[in-house]
């Protein structure tokens, strides 16, 4: 079996428009919430996001007809990406492009494209629907559009899997090149659906936070919590098998050594209480990796700042490794960057792999209220130094699908 290295990183966050802005602000417990401005909320009982600042996606294309082909969510991919191949100097090798495939998934898709075209039909006829319209809705065109730009034509796949998407395809990638069927995936999540007709949704399935103040929104583990709060953006990394890349001299953030994808089969939104199939993910997760929970290590939790989903995630970690994970440094990135659904998996990865790599534990922010049944150590409002050897990383998403990925520091 083939050992598969991180070599490459790119995001566009709401708390940066690339990976090194996004970690100096995730350590200093910036947050990216704030009052949405991407359409009048009068008549919406959630009044906040976690919005991408200043993006212009122009930039990432070679040419104005080239960007007008595609959705926010594709823009946000494609950012992530050239930022990632560059960071990690692949097309510098003399890599075998046909070996190198692009796993990148999307919760939602082109929503915004999806809305513009509905009222376009609507109010003006079919007629003025956009040829792209299909081309720049469906979910898999911003794995289509990377492969394309790059020239990549190995195994090709988005995954879509509501909030677990990115662990997924980040996942997927791991296997893909641990059995040999690659030397390199470009994996990682995107999503771009802070839109009247989403939030309205989110809203009335009762799943975002209401309230108005954005330092007591998003507040995992807090006993006050009552909701997510809805985030966008794009998180990739670079794959690579191991030995190719020590040979090329790549710079290594981590090494991917466990991966656990199952399902609860339980409910169409609400994770299963018993947290069974979150339990069996981190299980399988920590044997192929070989935690037994001794190690030092860091949780990046799912942590969505939901009732069920924080008791339920603290009750699979204690499940899974017992008193050990009282030793355990966890933490909610999420607190910082809202949910920011397909492409929270690939963020969150991206945060476990630099806090190996700097021995940095990032903060869950805004934290106020200890909930007694909530009682590891969350790493509250403040980054902690420790030197951790595994990291661990969960995504859990809607219709049950559970992803998680297990990072080791490579010394």
């Amino acid at each position: 079996m083939n050992r598969v290295v991180i070599t490459g990183i790119g995001c566009v966050t709401p708390i940066g428009k690339d990976a090194k802005t996004t970690w100096a602000n995730m350590i200093d417990g910036v947050c990216g919430i704030d009052n949405i401005t991407k359409f009048d909320t009068t008549n919406f009982k959630a009044k906040l996001a976690a919005e991408v600042k200043d993006f212009n996606g122009k930039e990432y294309y070679e040419s104005v007809q080239d960007f007008r082909k595609t959705d926010l969510n594709m823009q946000y991919a494609m950012a992530a990406s050239l930022e990632a191949v560059a960071d990690s100097k692949i097309l510098e090798s003399d890599i075998d492009k046909d070996r190198v495939g692009v796993y990148i998934g999307t919760g939602i898709g082109g929503i915004n494209t999806t809305i513009d075209n509905a009222i376009k039909c609507h109010e003006k006829g079919p007629d003025r629907v956009s040829p792209f319209f299909v081309p720049m809705m469906i979910a898999n065109m911003a794995t289509g559009a990377v492969s394309i730009r790059f020239g990549f034509t190995g195994p090709t796949l988005p995954v879509v899997t509501a909030c677990a998407t990115s662990g997924h395809t980040i996942g997927e990638g791991y296997r893909a090149i641990k059995h040999g069927y690659a030397d390199a995936i470009v994996a990682g999540g995107t999503e771009a659906a802070i839109n009247e007709l989403s939030i309205a949704g989110f809203i009335n399935c009762q799943a975002l936070c209401l309230s108005e103040d954005k330092n007591a929104a998003s507040i995992p583990f807090d006993n006050r919590r009552h909701g997510f709060v809805m985030g966008e953006g794009g998180a990739v990394v670079i794959l690579e098998e191991y030995e190719r890349a020590v040979k090329r001299g790549a710079h290594i953030y981590a090494e991917v050594v466990g991966y656990g994808n199952t399902a609860d089969a339980y409910h169409i939104t609400a994770p299963d209480p018993e947290g069974k199939g979150a339990i069996r993910a981190i299980s399988m997760a920590a044997k192929e990796a070989g935690i037994t929970g001794d190690e030092e290590i860091y949780v990046n939790a799912h942590g969505t700042s939901t009732h069920l989903n924080d008791l339920m995630e603290t009750k699979a970690l204690k499940d899974v490794f017992g008193q050990k994970a009282y030793k355990m440094s966890i933490s909610s990135t999420k607190s910082m960057t809202g949910h920011m659904l397909g492409a929270t998996g690939a963020i969150e990865a991206i945060a476990s792999s630099l806090a190996l790599e700097n021995g940095i534990i990032p903060p869950t922010i805004n934290y106020v209220e200890k909930d007694p049944e909530l009682d590891l150590d969350y790493t509250v409002n403040k980054a902690v130094k420790r030197d951790v050897e595994f990291a661990i990383s969960n995504s859990l998403g809607f219709g049950g699908h559970n992803a998680c990925l297990a990072f080791k520091k490579v010394k």
